[in-house]
């Protein structure tokens, strides 16, 4: 069975930014910083992850993140395409702050 399936848990590395696009969507983008895993060979200790929605449930949950912020996401990868590049980011269907531990 194929799946994509995305869970993330960092923090907030980039504020939300909303951008209206020529279709009449909003375009909800942000970044978490998440760790890697202890042990993990090479020298990076964490990866920037760039995370985006368009759910309008979705950008109510992102009210009042703030930077550095824990923040827990899930959704599905999804690889971009636009005049002059491509990047893949989280699309993002829940996301709620959590409590650190």
């Amino acid at each position: 069975m194929h799946r994509n399936e995305v869970v993330l848990v960092g923090r907030l590395s980039m504020e939300p930014v909303h951008r209206d696009l020529p279709s009449g969507n909003v375009l909800t983008q942000w970044r978490l910083a998440v760790r890697r895993p202890a042990g993990h060979p090479g020298c990076q200790r964490s990866d920037a992850v760039e995370c985006a929605t368009f759910d309008d449930s979705v950008r109510d949950m992102l009210d009042g993140w703030r930077l550095d912020d824990v923040v827990e996401v899930e959704g599905a990868l999804r690889r971009r395409w636009w005049r002059g590049g491509n990047r893949y980011e989280v699309e993002v269907s829940t996301a709620r702050r959590v409590e650190e531990e």
